[in-house]
């Protein structure tokens, strides 16, 4: 086993349903639950952490506070000291900042991180949210003519798919309702008592009002609040500290393209993906693994900030050939209980987007999930799972698999 290896020692999230502008609260009372719950969750105290590393996107668009990553010495003192930094990668910045902590670990430099990821984006009404975030867009050049950028984006995508291979918004809809579904059984989901009329998933134009182009409410994830955080460490630090590992990241990609979504369906045109990018960030993931085929992945947390990003994510998983993503939302194959279960816990739309947290949030519901812990989001003898978490019009993706069971370290 390589002596870079990295282990989730534990993790924690803030409930996603919560307005914690609302409460009249600010980073400082999100980070003061989400820092000491994530250590409680890991076993290890502040002593312990020997470098920081926080994910966030647009903290100053909505809050006007930036430099978060001197938060957690902020409202823990026993962190002062203590290495930090911040990431900003849109919706991937929790990722980023993971794979920061991986990266300082592996070089033995340090062998017990900390990765908070966190936003407050309730902090504006919902318009002005919006625009804030299309931020991530290349400013000045995408979807002037609009203050809805991502669903605009996401449209202009499934509109790619249609010309290319055809697409049926039914399917899309779909999607959403499945990930509200199983986002009931999630106690931490921000839409788990929500309340939907019948023909919410429908084209009713009244009871699901079309956005921007051909994306309508329930296609869209919400403004979210919230932080999730794990703790990762070295196998050095098990075997000094005597803890069992209990689950191992075997295997991560990353990939960067440039902003523009009409240049990234340029540069495919003679691809059989859409986005071919994001199919190489899964095959590194997964060939870091050692797995040869998705099929041997138990389950995926993916980035559903629309219906049409997880659509994109079903094919460029490789779960069906490109294009062919519907498929695999007819058959089932993608419930909790199919062959390759997205979204058990609701994802995105059903679970909740507070940007920044989102890639760390993913992280530790898939450790919940190899270690028997997801509760009643639990997919049945899940083993390895994996995340595929993207910003902006996938500009930058990050993929990882994660693994539980015995990982043959002896403490």
């Amino acid at each position: 086993m390589a002596a870079s290896d990295v282990y989730v020692l534990g993790g924690y999230q803030t409930d996603f349903a919560r307005n914690w502008h609302r409460d009249g609260l600010g980073f400082d009372a999100l980070f003061g639950e989400a820092v000491p719950k994530t250590l409680d969750a890991s076993g290890v105290g502040p002593e312990h952490i020997e470098v920081i590393h926080v994910g966030n996107a647009f903290g100053q668009l909505f809050t006007g506070q930036g430099h978060l990553g001197g938060m957690a010495a902020t409202v823990v003192p026993e962190l002062w000291g203590v290495p930090a930094t911040s990431h900003e990668g849109a919706c991937a910045s929790g990722s980023l900042a993971v794979l920061a902590a991986m990266a300082d670990l592996g070089s033995g430099r340090y062998d017990c991180a900390l990765v908070i990821g966190a936003e407050l984006e309730k902090t504006v009404p919902g318009e002005v949210g919006a625009k804030n975030m299309g931020a991530a867009a290349w400013v000045g050049h995408e979807a002037q003519d609009t203050n809805f950028v991502w669903p605009r984006t996401f449209s202009l995508l499934a509109d790619e798919y249609d010309r290319r291979y055809g697409i049926d918004d039914a399917h899309l809809r779909a999607v959403s309702e499945l990930n509200i579904a199983n986002a009931r059984a999630n106690p931490l989901a921000q839409t788990r008592k929500w309340a939907y009329a019948p023909g919410s998933f429908t084209a009713d134009d009244e009871l699901n009002p079309v956005v921007d182009g051909r994306l309508r409410r329930q296609d869209c994830s919400q403004l979210t609040d919230g932080a999730a955080g794990v703790v990762l460490v070295s196998e050095r630090f098990l075997q000094q500290h005597a803890r069992k590992p209990g689950v191992r990241i075997s295997g991560w990609g990353h990939r960067t393209v440039g902003l523009p979504l009409d240049r990234k369906l340029e540069a495919s045109a003679d691809d059989p993906y859409v986005l071919p990018h994001v199919r190489r960030t899964v095959l590194d993931a997964l060939g870091r693994a050692g797995v040869d085929s998705i099929d041997r992945i138990d389950g995926v947390e993916v980035h559903d900030c629309f219906s049409m990003s997880e659509y994109l994510a079903i094919d460029h998983l490789g779960v069906t050939p490109p294009g062919e993503s519907w498929k695999a939302i007819e058959s089932g194959e993608i419930a909790r209980d199919g062959r390759l279960p997205i979204n058990p816990t609701g994802g995105l739309i059903g679970g909740g987007h507070p940007v920044g947290a989102t890639g760390v949030r993913m992280l530790v519901d898939s450790a919940k999930q190899v270690t028997g812990t997801a509760g009643d989001c639990q997919v049945d003898g899940a083993e390895k799972f994996a995340t595929l978490n993207i910003g902006g019009s996938t500009t930058t993706v990050v993929s990882f698999v994660v693994e539980g069971g015995d990982l043959g370290v002896a403490p």
